[in-house]
C-alpha cells in the first residue's frame, strides 16, 4: 500500500504548487504524477496558466491574481481525493516508440563497464536493456531530454565517480535503475551504453520535442551499418503506435 504520508502539496514561490507522491522514484509514485497532471489538464480551471511534471511530483503554475492560493489548494485536495493516484491508470494518448540503437562499439564504449558493474555478460546486458519498453518519467536537464525507467534491479549501478568529458547527441547512457537519452552532446557521469540517430530536440517542429512524459521506448538492437544509414533521417528510424 502506499505510505499515507504521501501526497504533499507544497507552494513554491507565489504562482506554484507543487503536488509530490514520494521522496524518491517509484513506479507508482511516477504513475500517480502523470496521471494526476492529465487529471487537472482535464480540469480547465481557469488561472491555471501550466502543469508539468517531474519523476515523482506535478505542479500546477498559475495566475495568483486570477485564482487566490487557497482555492487552487482546496481544488487540488478535492481531487487528489477522488481516487489512489498510485494505482490510477496512466493518461490516454502515450506513444510506444522503437528506437534504433547501437550498442557497444566505439559509439558506445562503456557497454561492457556496465554490463560487469550490473554482474552481466555483454550479451545479458543487450538483452535486458532492450526486450521490453520503459516508461519517459520526465523531461528535463536538456531540451527534449528524457528519463527513463525503471530497469531491473541489476541495473541499480552508480553513476561513475569521474566525468566522461562528453557524449554525443542520441546516446543512451545507464545509472540507477534508469536510462537517459541524450538530445545534446555533453559530459556525463552515466555509463554510455547505446548510440541511436534520434534527434530529440527538432526546434522548427511543433512540439519540439520527441518525447514526452507517459510515452514508453524500446531501444532495439541494429548493427552499425543499419544506423549509418539512419543517421540523415531526424528520428533516426524511430517509429510509434499510440497506446
Amino acid at each position: 500500500m502506499p505510505d499515507e504520508s504521501w501526497p504533499v502539496v507544497r507552494t513554491v514561490g507565489v504562482d506554484r504548487i507543487l503536488v509530490s507522491f514520494g521522496a524518491s522514484l517509484s513506479e507508482r509514485a511516477n504513475r500517480a504524477a502523470l496521471a494526476l497532471r492529465a487529471a487537472i489538464e482535464t480540469q480547465a480551471w481557469p488561472g491555471v496558466t501550466e502543469t508539468t511534471t517531474s519523476l515523482v511530483s506535478a505542479c500546477v503554475v498559475f495566475d495568483p491574481l486570477e485564482l487566490p492560493h487557497a482555492k487552487l489548494e482546496a481544488q487540488l485536495w478535492t481531487l487528489i481525493g477522488q481516487r489512489d493516484w498510485f494505482s490510477a491508470v496512466l493518461p490516454e494518448g502515450r506513444r510506444r516508440w522503437n528506437v534504433p540503437t547501437v550498442y557497444g562499439t566505439e559509439l558506445a564504449p562503456q557497454l561492457d563497464e556496465a554490463a560487469q558493474v550490473a554482474g552481466l555478460t555483454r550479451s545479458e546486458a543487450v538483452a535486458s536493456l532492450s526486450e521490453k519498453p520503459v516508461r519517459v518519467q520526465t523531461i528535463g536537464f536538456s531540451p527534449g531530454m528524457p528519463y527513463l525507467g525503471h530497469l531491473p534491479e541489476v541495473w541499480d549501478i552508480p553513476r561513475q565517480q569521474d566525468l566522461s568529458p562528453t557524449v554525443p547527441a542520441g546516446a543512451l547512457v545507464v545509472a540507477v535503475r534508469q536510462l537517459v537519452l541524450f538530445s545534446v552532446t555533453t559530459p556525463t557521469g552515466w555509463r554510455h551504453v547505446g548510440q541511436t540517430a534520434l534527434q530529440l530536440f527538432q526546434p522548427q517542429a511543433d512540439p519540439p520535442f520527441v518525447l514526452r512524459p507517459g510515452d514508453e521506448a524500446r531501444f532495439t538492437p541494429v548493427d552499425r551499418d543499419t544506423f549509418e544509414s539512419l543517421q540523415a533521417d531526424p528520428m533516426g528510424g524511430a517509429t510509434y503506435e499510440v497506446i
